[in-house]
C-alpha cells in the first residue's frame, strides 16, 4: 500500500497538538476540579482541558466537553473559553475526518481571538495569540488534507510567526514540523527533512517529548530514500522517547514503522509482532482509521507467506474499518488485495466481485483526485490573484507613504526658503534703511565741508575783488546753496539739478580764480531726465581739479564734466589739464593728503552703500593722464549703477 495519503494525516494530528500525558489520572482529576468550581468562567476552562485530554484517546468525549464549554461560555459571555471550544470541536471532527465541519470550527475560533487581539480584552495577550496561532495551524490541517498546499503552508507559516513572536519554542518546533509534512505530501522530501531537523533540534533543545514524532518522520523520508539503515536509526531513537510518554498513536505509527522495515529485510516474524503491536493499540484507541492500515499491513504479510485464509481474514477487517469511516483509499487497497487473494483461491465470483468494487474505489479516487486538482488549480489561481492584490496594495501604500514623505519634505522646503526668504528681504529692508541713514550722515558731513570751502572763497574774493564783485559772487553762491539745501535731503539728486549745481559752482570758483580755467558740463543723449546721482558726489571732485591741478598750473587751464550711459552704467568723468597727482602731491603734500583723504573716504563710503542698497557694482577711477610721458592732467570716473528718481 501506498502509505503517504494515510501516513501524512496521521503526521499532522501528531505534531499540531501537544502531546501532554493525557491519562485517566489526569482526566479524574480535572473532573474533580470541575466538580468544587464555583465560577463559570472556571467551569469553561475546566470543561475545555477536559476536552482536550481525550483528544488522543477518545474524539467523541472530546467533542462532548468542547460543546458543554460552548454552551456555558455563550451563556457568561466568556469569548475566550467560546474560542477554545471551537479549537475542541474543530479537534474532534478533524480526526474524525469530518474536515468542512473542523474547518468552520477553526475559522470561527480565528475570528474569535482576532476579535478579542483587537479589543481591550482582559484576558493576556499572550494567551490570545497562542489561541490565535493554533486556529491557523489547525486549518493548515484541513487544507493539507484537501491537497490545497499553498494554504495549508500559508496558514502554518502564519501560525508560525506568531509563535516566533511570543517566544513559544515548542510550537515553534511544532509548526517546523508541520510544514515539513506540508512538503513531503508535495513529495519534496528534501525540504521536508530540512524543517524536520530544524524541528527536532529546537525539540532537544528544550526536552520536548513530541522529538519522537519528528524523528518518526526523519525515518520515514530516509526510509522512502532507499536508506533503510538510517531510517532504523532514526525509529530506534523515536521508540526510547516513545516509551518514556503516554502517546499511543505516535508509538502505534511507529511500530506500523517497524513492521515496514523489517518486511523490506525478510524478516516476517518480527514484522508481524511490530504491526500486531500497532494493531492492538489502534483498535485501544479505537481509532478504525490506524487500525485498517495496520490490517492491511498485515494481510499483505500473509500473502507473502501464503497463509491466504488468514490473509481473507485480516483484508476483509481492514475493509470493514475502511468502510466504516468512509476512506477511499484504504477500500481501494483493501478491495484489491481480497480480489487478488480470491483469484488464489480459484473463487473467481468474489475475486471478481471485489475486482468490481476495486475498479469503482479507483475510478472513486481518480475522480476524487482529479476534484482535488481542479479545486487545487482554482485555489491556486485564487491564492495567486488574492497574492497579487496583496503584493498590489502594499505597493500603493508604499507609494503613498513614499510620495507622503516627498511631499510633507517639500512642504517644510517650502515653509523654509519662504521663511528664509522673509528673513533675507527683512534684512535686506534693514540694511537699506541703516544705509539710507548712513547716507544722510554722511550728507550731514559732506555740507558742513563744502559750505566752509565756500566762505574760504567768498571771503577771499572780498579781499582780493571788492563789495560790488563780492556781492556778485554771494547772487550766485545763495542760489548755489539753495539748490544744495533743497536736494541733500534725498538719496537721489535729478541730473539736470546736479549739472545747475555744477554750473553755479564752477562760476564761482571761475570768478574766484579770475578766469583761471574754463569748463564745460556735458550729457550724452542716454541720459535720461529722471536719472539721478546721490548729491554732492561729484563736487568733492570738481573742487579737487580746480585747487590741486588749476592753480598750480601756469597759465589757464580747462575742466570738463561728462555724464554718459555705457554698459548698464551711469558713467560720470571729471577731467582737468592740470598739474597732474605727482606733482600736485609733491607741492602740498601734507594739506593736500589731508584733504584728499576725507574727500575720498566719504565718496568710497558712499558708493559701498550704493552697492548695498541697489545690489549693482559701483566704483571710482582716479588715473594720471600722460601723453608721451608727459603728465597733462588727471582724470575720475565714477561708474554708478542706473536709479531713477520715482
Amino acid at each position: 500500500m501506498k502509505n503517504n495519503c494515510y501516513l501524512s494525516f496521521l503526521f499532522l494530528i501528531l505534531s499540531i497538538h501537544a502531546f501532554s500525558q493525557s491519562n485517566n489520572t489526569a482526566i479524574d482529576s480535572l473532573k474533580r476540579v470541575l466538580a468544587v468550581a464555583k465560577s463559570d468562567t472556571a467551569k469553561v476552562n475546566t470543561f475545555n482541558s477536559i476536552a482536550d485530554k481525550y483528544k488522543e484517546s477518545n474524539p467523541d468525549s472530546t467533542a462532548f466537553y468542547a460543546i458543554k464549554a460552548a454552551t456555558l461560555a455563550g451563556r457568561s459571555n466568556y469569548d475566550f473559553g467560546l474560542a477554545n471550544s471551537y479549537i475542541n470541536s474543530g479537534n474532534s471532527n478533524i480526526i474524525l475526518g469530518n474536515y468542512r465541519q473542523a474547518n468552520q470550527y477553526f475559522n470561527k475560533a480565528q475570528q474569535s481571538f482576532e476579535k478579542l487581539l483587537h479589543a481591550n480584552s482582559d484576558i493576556e495577550t499572550k494567551r490570545i495569540q497562542n489561541g490565535l496561532a493554533r486556529a491557523f495551524a489547525s486549518q493548515g490541517i484541513v487544507f493539507s488534507q484537501e491537497s490545497n498546499y499553498y494554504m495549508a503552508l500559508e496558514m502554518y507559516q502564519k501560525a508560525l510567526k506568531i509563535y516566533l513572536e511570543i517566544g513559544q519554542k515548542i510550537n515553534i518546533a511544532k509548526a517546523y514540523n508541520n510544514i515539513g509534512i506540508v512538503y513531503k505530501s508535495q513529495q519534496n522530501n528534501a525540504k521536508a527533512l530540512e524543517y524536520f531537523k530544524k524541528s527536532f533540534q529546537l525539540q532537544e533543545e528544550i526536552g520536548e517529548q513530541t522529538a519522537a514524532v519528528t524523528l518518526t518522520n526523519i525515518g520515514v523520508i530516509y526510509a522512502e530514500q532507499g536508506n533503510q539503515k538510517q531510517a532504523l536509526q532514526y525509529y530506534l531513537k523515536a521508540e526510547k522517547l516513545f516509551q518514556k510518554m503516554d502517546n499511543k498513536r505516535g508509538f502505534a505509527l511507529l511500530n506500523n514503522y517497524f513492521g515496514d522495515y523489517y518486511k523490506t529485510q525478510k524478516d516476517y516474524t518480527t514484522a508481524t509482532k511490530y504491526y500486531t503491536t500497532a494493531l492492538s493499540m489502534y483498535e485501544e484507541m479505537q481509532s478504525k482509521f490506524g487500525a485498517s492500515l495496520a490490517l492491511y499491513n498485515l494481510g499483505l504479510l500473509q500473502l507473502e507467506l501464503k497463509k491466504y485464509d488468514d490473509a481473507i481474514a485480516l483484508a476483509t477487517k481492514s475493509l470493514d474499518y475502511a468502510k466504516a469511516i468512509g476512506i477511499l483509499d484504504q477500500t481501494y487497497h483493501s478491495e484489491k488485495l481480497l480480489s487478488d487473494l480470491y483469484a488464489i483461491k480459484n473463487n473467481p465470483a468474489l475475486s471478481f466481485l471485489h475486482y468490481k468494487n476495486y475498479i469503482i474505489a479507483r475510478d472513486s479516487i481518480v475522480n476524487q483526485e482529479n476534484n482535488k486538482k481542479i479545486l487545487r488549480s482554482e485555489l491556486e489561481s485564487e491564492y495567486k490573484r488574492k497574492t497579487a492584490i496583496v503584493a498590489e496594495q502594499s505597493k500603493r501604500n508604499f507609494q503613498l507613504i513614499l510620495f507622503s514623505i516627498i511631499g510633507l519634505g517639500l512642504l517644510i522646503g517650502l515653509v523654509f526658503v519662504t521663511y528664509n526668504r522673509r528673513q533675507i528681504k527683512r534684512r535686506l529692508t534693514l540694511q537699506k534703511e541703516v544705509a539710507e541713514y548712513e547716507q544722510k550722515a554722511l550728507h550731514l558731513q559732506m555740507n558742513p565741508h563744502f559750505v566752509f570751502n565756500c566762505l574760504g572763497s567768498i571771503s577771499s574774493f572780498i579781499v582780493q575783488n571788492g563789495t560790488d564783485s563780492a556781492l556778485k559772487y554771494l547772487s550766485k553762491f545763495s542760489k548755489l546753496m539753495r539748490l544744495t539745501l533743497e536736494y541733500s535731503k534725498g538719496s537721489l539728486i535729478p541730473i539736470d539739478k546736479e549739472i545747475e549745481s555744477l554750473q553755479n559752482y564752477l562760476e564761482l570758483e571761475q570768478l574766484r580764480f579770475h578766469n583761471k580755467f574754463t569748463f564745460t558740463i556735458q550729457a550724452t543723449e542716454k541720459v535720461e531726465f529722471n536719472m539721478g546721482i546721490p548729491p554732492l558726489l561729484i563736487q568733492p571732485f570738481v573742487e579737487n581739479a580746480i585747487l590741486h591741478g588749476m592753480v598750480p598750473k601756469e597759465g589757464n587751464g580747462k575742466i570738463e564734466v561728462n555724464f554718459d550711459v555705457q554698459n548698464g552704467q551711469f558713467i560720470c568723468s571729471i577731467s582737468d589739464d592740470g598739474i597732474g597727482l605727482s606733482k600736485s602731491k609733491h607741492l602740498k603734500e601734507d594739506s593736500v593728503t589731508a584733504h584728499k583723504s576725507m574727500a575720498l573716504e566719504i565718496t568710497k563710503k558712499r558708493l559701498e552703500i550704493m552697492e548695498a542698497t541697489t545690489l549693482k557694482s559701483a566704483q571710482i577711477d582716479i588715473q594720471e593722464l600722460t601723453n608721451d610721458k608727459e603728465v597733462i592732467g588727471t582724470k575720475v570716473t565714477l561708474r554708478l549703477p542706473i536709479q531713477y528718481i520715482k
